[in-house]
């Protein structure tokens, strides 16, 4: 029987569906980046998920850091659900994600564990036209190619306790990859305020302070927030940036960030 396959959703919309292109932009967004190095070694990334004209030059700084470290066995990978109503944490019932690019394996054994939560459930629905996971995949499939991953969108369900689930899914072989845009529609202004104060309480670990004007991936990055408080991580912030800086016109902007966390 045929493995089970999730097609590409926004391949011509988010990114470029022609696959030497879209190779070429994910790699010149990599050649623009500046090298940064870490003071820790990396476990968790978040990194935004907008069309690749805006949140590209943003997202590919966190994947030039993950470039130049030991690839993970695994990524697990947690976005918001934009489309689809749900609770708890959602897999795509699939084993096999498509790009332009190629396939990307589930780790279906990590999928099938993460199952044994009841919060887990398998959802081809919440992520048919999902992009905040996809748009990731390209680059991912760049970077550390062949490396499986896990899935997850969030629906409503506490941060507490997607947190829990989560923790059992991770060792030091593992990435923990968050997907999340910042602020949405200020003007540029406004959001580099908003922005900034996101940012330095992502740099406190204080998953309290967020709140939904702060990102629309708020509740991944606060099981990030939370996972990093328990196991002593720190958080750095690579990148922060809007769609003003990048493409956009600026009164009306998106915000994106790339922080890090890791332990020395």
């Amino acid at each position: 029987m045929a493995p089970s396959v999730r097609a590409p959703a926004v391949a011509g919309t988010f990114y470029p569906a022609e696959p030497g292109r879209l190779a070429a932009d994910v790699r010149s967004y990599l050649a623009a980046t500046e090298t940064q190095t870490l003071g820790f070694a990396l476990r968790i990334l978040v990194v935004p998920h907008a069309g690749y004209m805006y949140s590209g030059p943003v997202a590919a700084t966190g994947y030039r850091i993950l470039e130049g470290v030991e690839a993970p066995r695994r990524i697990v990978m947690i976005g918001p659900s934009h489309y689809e109503p749900f609770s708890g944490l959602a897999l795509p019932g699939v084993e096999l994600l498509e790009t332009p690019l190629g396939m990307v394996a589930v780790d279906m054994e990590c999928a099938n564990d993460a199952q044994s939560s009841a919060l887990v459930i398998d959802s081809v629905a919440a992520h048919r036209r999902e992009h905040s996971l996809e748009v990731q995949l390209p680059f991912l499939q760049v970077v550390v190619p062949d490396v499986p991953v896990v899935p997850l969108l969030t629906g409503a369900v506490d941060a507490v306790e997607a947190a829990d689930v989560v923790a059992p899914l991770l060792d030091d072989t593992t990435l923990l990859l968050i997907s999340s845009d910042l602020s949405h529609f200020h003007d540029a202004t406004t959001a580099r305020r908003i922005d900034a104060g996101t940012a330095e309480s992502i740099r406190r670990l204080d998953p309290v302070a967020l709140d939904r004007e702060s990102a629309c991936g708020r509740t991944g990055i606060q099981i990030a927030l939370h996972l990093a408080r328990r196991n002593g991580y720190e958080a750095d912030v690579l990148d922060l940036r809007n769609s003003a800086d990048t493409a956009g016109h600026p009164e009306r902007v998106v915000g994106y960030g790339t922080f890090a966390f890791g332990v020395r």
